[in-house]
């Protein structure tokens, strides 16, 4: 007897016939209950095949948006409004001639088509700066993201809460937590607002920082929001992650973290900023492919052998097999991700969300935060059963309770430690479970771990 699924997809459950890629992926999927639609993974092989032939820039002329034709295949223009309504929040504005910038939408919020439950919505934009020294382009960056904090602190139905803008010059403690030199600088609304912030050197002494010691190093920088995502009626993790360039006089390019990211998981919301996009791909090398999946093993192999994280792990590896001409495994890995258990990644990152906005003092609905506790108790339902389900479903219960009575954030804590952990865990267990399932992928892993990193 054939589910409703498989009678609304023909090729799902077929018997497998043939020893192809495909095939092989379709049986092994077959002996684990996953579903593939046979047509549909064919369809999506030949088109990643046929894509390839062609030019890597793909624009979307009715829509604006545009992307490497890998990444434009899996991008489903269905949130698209609900991205661009976010980008006045999250994103930079021109300042032409000296400030230029391109918003993009990037990793699984990128990959609508096939990831269902992306826990956040992820942000990434070039900021390309004019000025007669790398010095001085710091300055103008430390400004604009300064500026960018202080308009954006809170309003209706959005809350600043982390900028990491420069590098410790030495290691200590901030808040308590140990840092090292050259970590990011995490720094907090009211740290932005003082224009410094405090940290405790090993030897004991208290230095204060100011904020244009980023200017130095300024590193890795993003900035994260809560936001009240209007369109799915719920709060969400929403960041920018920036690519700040430096033009000199002469035309030449640095990128001021030393790395210029190549494009490979960003959707571009606007196409007036082909221009730049195009000025700036022009600096990467012609080995920026190999160089990108070369990264990406290195995260394979850190999430699979030193901090196991399967689910970021198989992340990874399917954009490794997309750019590396694995499609088959590709396909594979594509229907993991539409798993209800998937789902459960949403559980672990809105839970921190829920938190922080409830903590926050600003006007965030209790009726919206408590709606959407019930829908992760949904989400948990359907992901797990027995012991673990009710568990799980009994701490988010409390959590809600607690959101719904405003209790203090201490009160809470060891439910949301414990809905996360329990979450991260099913997640990580069933990643890893359907990762080894499949030989070819479990060779991967193999030959990966194998490696000195």
């Amino acid at each position: 007897m054939t589910s409703p699924r498989e009678q609304a997809n023909p090729g799902i459950g077929d018997a497998v016939e043939g020893d192809g890629p495909v095939d092989r992926v379709i049986e092994s999927a077959q002996r684990l209950g996953i579903e593939i639609n046979r047509s549909e993974a064919e369809r999506w092989v030949s088109a990643m095949g046929d894509e390839a032939t062609g030019g890597d820039l793909v624009v979307d002329v009715d829509s604006g948006v545009y992307g490497h034709r890998v990444t434009m295949l899996d991008f489903g223009q269905q949130d698209l409004a609900r991205f661009r309504d976010m980008a006045p929040i999250v994103g930079f504005e021109d300042r032409p001639p000296q400030v230029l910038t391109a918003l993009s939408i990037s990793g699984s919020a990128a990959q609508s088509k096939i990831q269902a439950f992306p826990a956040d919505c992820d942000f990434f934009e070039r900021v390309h700066i004019r000025a007669e020294t790398r010095e001085e382009a710091c300055h103008v960056l430390a400004d604009l993201i300064r500026e960018k904090a202080l308009a954006t602190a809170s309003g209706p139905g959005h809350r600043l809460w982390e900028i990491k803008f420069g590098t410790h010059a030495f290691a200590g403690k901030k808040g308590g937590k140990p840092i090292s030199s050259g970590a990011p600088m995490s720094w907090t609304m009211e740290e932005i607002l003082a224009g410094q912030m405090e940290v405790v050197a090993d030897d004991g002494s208290i230095a204060v920082v100011p904020w244009s010691a980023g200017e130095a190093n300024p590193g890795w920088c993003k900035l994260d929001w809560v936001i009240a995502d209007k369109v799915r009626g719920r709060l969400a993790n929403a960041s920018n992650m920036l690519d700040v360039t430096w033009e000199a006089p002469d035309g030449s390019i640095t990128p001021l973290d030393g790395f210029l990211d190549p494009y490979f998981q960003e959707v571009y919301l606007e196409a007036d900023s082909i221009p730049l996009f195009s000025k700036l791909v022009k600096e990467l090398s012609a080995d920026s492919v190999d160089d990108y999946v070369e990264q990406l093993e290195h995260e394979v192999w850190k999430y699979t052998v030193k901090d196991p994280n399967y689910g970021k792990a198989a992340r990874r590896m399917y954009n490794v097999f997309r750019m590396s001409g694995r499609y088959a495994e590709a396909a594979y890995l594509r229907e993991l991700f539409d798993e209800p258990v998937t789902a459960l990644y949403q559980v672990a990152a809105l839970i921190r969300t829920l938190d922080d906005a409830a903590g926050s003092g600003d006007d965030f609905s209790t009726e919206s935060m408590v709606a959407q506790v019930d829908q992760l108790i949904m989400s948990a339902i359907q992901a797990l059963d027995g012991p673990a389900e009710a568990e799980m479903v009994a701490q988010l219960l409390r959590l809600r309770d607690s959101l719904r009575d405003r209790q203090a954030s201490a009160e809470r804590q060891a439910d949301l430690s414990g809905v996360q952990g329990a979450a991260l865990t099913a997640v990580n267990a069933y990643f890893e479970r359907m990762l080894r399932a499949l030989p070819e992928i479990d060779a991967y892993m193999k030959d990966v771990a194998s490696r000195a990193p």
